[in-house]
């Protein structure tokens, strides 16, 4: 594990801010899939009151717990809820978030079922930003496999590299075509996009009403 200049940088953290970007004004519950030790949850509680985050590695779920940022400083960012838990079955009431995130999570359950739940979750106006892993299909997707390659040692070189402590799923059960039909299919009007670092982000606006 390396880390330069005091950040953490890895090929997660370096989506968080198209995560971060898509918090919707005004929302006051957020919710964070498959959290780990907490770095996105204590990022998204700077602008969100009441901030929840779930995962089911208990030892990622202590970490989180037992961070210095987690502890009850003064702006308040000691109140998040780490649950230890299992996202798909866990009695969250439907609609009660304004803000899902989830970030290298989804590929670790089945697809379609994390993203109706993600959908149920969410209220009437809410916002669903997702940062996935998906498979590459060869030869179609070399190109972007070699660009990714090159850009993260560029990456790597400057920034180090920080190995987070959740458990790891390879390969993706999903590929990236199939990762952006499902995302058409059961977020209509979602804006998917794939990017250079091997991973495709869903950001999507739940239907006022």
């Amino acid at each position: 594990m390396t880390v330069k200049n005091g950040r953490r940088w890895n090929h997660n953290i370096h989506y968080h801010p198209r995560i971060l970007g898509a918090v919707p004004d005004g929302a006051r519950r957020a919710l964070d899939v498959g959290c780990g030790e907490g770095m996105l949850a204590r990022e998204l509680r700077r602008t969100v009151p009441d901030v929840t985050g779930i995962d089911l590695h208990a030892d990622s779920i202590d970490q989180a717990r037992a961070h210095p940022a987690d502890t009850g400083d003064a702006d308040g960012s000691g109140d998040i809820d780490y649950v230890l838990g299992d996202f798909l079955t866990h009695p969250f009431e439907p609609a009660s978030f304004d803000f899902i995130a989830s970030v290298a999570t989804l590929h670790h359950m089945d697809a379609a079922a994390g993203l109706v739940r993600m959908r149920e979750l969410l209220r009437p106006g809410g916002v669903l930003a997702v940062v996935g892993l998906a498979r590459d299909t060869m030869p179609r997707d070399l190109p972007y496999v070699l660009a990714g390659a090159a850009v993260g040692t560029v990456h790597r070189a400057v920034k180090g590299i920080w190995q987070h402590p959740s458990p790891i799923v390879w390969p993706p059960p999903v590929t990236y075509r199939q990762m952006r039909v499902l995302a058409a299919e059961l977020l209509p009007g979602s804006a998917y996009r794939r990017h250079a670092l091997f991973r495709y982000s869903v950001v999507w606006r739940k239907p006022p009403g």
